[in-house]
């Protein structure tokens, strides 16, 4: 079980350790360690697809993450985050890309431990959560805070 990867896209920003790490730490930071996740690296048209097909918004995003119940066989959740909104806010933030991959990889593994953001004090816990898991990665601060969209 654990991490299952797929990458949809040719443009790897992240390296698939680094993507399991990521996955793996929120997992810790959550409390749901071990949890079977299937990671999926899409491009935008196929994310904004899955966000109008389970949101019925059909407008680009970042990441979507979907809790499949219980274990079983295959992943009991997945995780789908878009490499083109990674490289296209990285560039207007003056953020590294991978930096913003792995950001959307936590928030999107955050959702399936519990970690919510449509209010203040949910979102205000979300990002503790997020900066304390991308700390532990390695990953400086992140110079301009801002709220992913769409997640």
């Amino acid at each position: 079980m654990g991490i299952e990867l797929t990458w949809t896209v040719e443009a790897r920003p992240l390296a698939d350790e680094a993507v399991v790490a990521a996955v793996e730490a929120a997992l810790a930071h959550g409390g749901r360690p071990g949890l079977a996740v299937e990671v999926v690296l899409v491009d935008d048209p196929t994310l904004a697809s899955l966000h109008e097909q389970w949101l019925g918004d059909p407008s680009v995003t970042d990441v979507m993450a979907f809790d499949l119940g219980e274990e079983g066989e295959g992943a009991a959740a997945e995780v789908y985050a878009s490499v083109d909104r990674a490289a296209a806010l990285a560039a207007e933030r003056g953020v590294e890309w991978a930096r913003e991959l792995a950001l959307y990889l936590v928030h999107g593994t955050l959702h399936l431990c519990g970690f919510d953001d449509h209010e203040d004090e949910e979102r205000e816990a979300m990002r503790a959560a997020e900066a304390a898991v991308m700390a532990s990665l390695g990953y400086a601060p992140d110079p301009r805070p801002h709220d992913l969209e769409g997640t």
